[in-house]
């Protein structure tokens, strides 16, 4: 089925969960409205899920963690809102997770760390909050880790030195404190070290404290 690139308007009918059977799903690039509906966690033998460039609002639902065979999920440049749910931490084969520009709020759920196949992951645009997890340091497959411009706080993890796949790490932007721990150092660029305005932590720490 590929819907995408038309004018498509409306909501996504409930019904396409029926489709047992559908390998891949791209309906991006429409003007689709509504909620994300939760019967598509039916879709057990789904390995591709675009929904992107719609206008689709509400969050989303928790039954995607269901489509155990899903590689890609890709639900960028929408409306959607709410907290992302853990259960997408289920979701043992996927590769590619796009959530970016949205305005999804809460916590980035530590459960992303149990998707060891991850390749790419970005939250980045949305008003999540709370700290990053230290779990995101298990993803030893992942190359690009995107969590800029969103409300995030707390130290950055040093396990995120463990990733020695990774290429490229954004995460300005943010509201992060502390200092840049010295095994996430070479994943940063030298624009993204500017833009955090965090010191070294090697640096921080030979940085005497001023007398009272």
């Amino acid at each position: 089925m590929y819907l995408h690139g038309n004018q498509l308007t409306g909501e996504i009918p409930p019904e396409l969960g029926n489709l047992v059977n559908i390998r891949n799903m791209p309906l991006y690039d429409n003007k689709l409205t509504g909620a994300i509906p939760p019967e598509l966690g039916n879709l057990a033998n789904l390995d591709g899920l675009d929904l992107s460039d719609n206008q689709l609002t509400g969050a989303i639902p928790a039954e995607l963690g269901n489509l155990s065979n899903l590689g890609s999920l890709r639900l960028f440049n929408n409306q959607l809102t709410g907290a992302m749910p853990p259960e997408l931490g289920n979701i043992a084969y996927l590769n590619y997770l796009y959530l970016f520009n949205n305005k999804l709020t809460g916590a980035i759920p530590p459960e992303l760390g149990n998707l060891a196949n991850l390749d790419e992951l970005d939250l980045s645009s949305n008003q999540l909050t709370g700290a990053i997890p230290s779990e995101l340091g298990n993803l030893v497959e992942l190359a690009y880790l995107h969590l800029d411009y969103n409300q995030l706080t707390g130290a950055i993890p040093p396990e995120l030195g463990n990733l020695a796949n990774l290429r490229l790490l954004d995460l300005h932007g943010n509201q992060l404190t502390g200092c840049i721990p010295e095994p996430v150092r070479p994943h940063l660029s030298a624009v993204d070290i500017k833009l955090i305005e965090l010191p070294f932590c090697d640096a921080a720490a030979a940085t005497p404290t001023p007398a009272p």
